[in-house]
């Protein structure tokens, strides 16, 4: 009879959590950790390809120093975040690595616009593969961020959404930050350089 007892009230458990939201917030949780683990696999495929990019500039355009060294420096304050899973459910943490991938993507924008100043580095075959390259990652950063926003999105409902907000409370799930709208579309945005046209050589580059 105990056992009984005891199969009717695991039954019962498992009723009221599911009611109450409890697996949808456990699928919602996995859906953002996925989601995330694909955002940063997309941006440190980024970061991967700058020392080749920075070093195929730097062959063609070495006085372009300030540039050269804000794209170091920004990918070097990148790698310091750690982004773990945990960062996720720290606005401030979150806030600081959005940041940092930012002004990333601005130091690589304004490298790539050098460049135009530049012929024989935009004629130049590995640096037309890496830019072709960092075009695709920017695409996939993109779809990456679009995907986990909309998880956030979901889970974030759910975690404020009655009767599944007193589960989440009872078990400690909060809502998680989210990519800021503001200027979204800039900072995703690829870089663009019109490889059609071949501006005025600026004084002091070498053929």
């Amino acid at each position: 009879m105990r056992k009984l007892w005891m199969s009717l009230l695991a039954l019962v458990t498992v009723t009221l959590l599911s009611g109450c939201g409890y697996n949808t917030l456990q699928s919602g949780d996995e859906q953002v950790k996925a989601a995330w683990s694909e955002v940063l696999n997309q941006y440190q495929r980024r970061a991967d390809l700058i020392p080749n990019l920075v070093n195929t500039v730097k062959g063609f355009a070495e006085q372009e120093k300030d540039i050269l060294i804000r794209v170091t420096e920004a990918r070097a304050k990148v790698g310091a975040i750690q982004a773990t899973p945990e960062l996720i459910n720290d606005p401030q943490a979150f806030a600081k690595f959005q940041a940092a991938q930012g002004e990333m993507g601005s130091a690589l924008s304004r490298l790539l616009v050098v460049a135009e100043n530049y012929p024989q580095l935009k004629s130049d075959a590995n640096f037309r593969d890496l830019q072709a390259q960092l075009e695709g990652t920017e695409n996939r950063i993109t779809v990456a961020r679009n995907r986990y926003i909309k998880s956030v999105q979901d889970y974030n409902v759910t975690v404020r959404s009655f009767p599944s907000n007193l589960t989440a409370m009872v078990f400690g799930h909060d809502v998680k930050p989210n990519f800021t709208v503001e200027n979204e579309a800039e900072i995703a945005r690829p870089p663009t350089v019109d490889f059609g046209t071949a501006p005025a050589k600026p004084a002091g580059a070498t053929q």
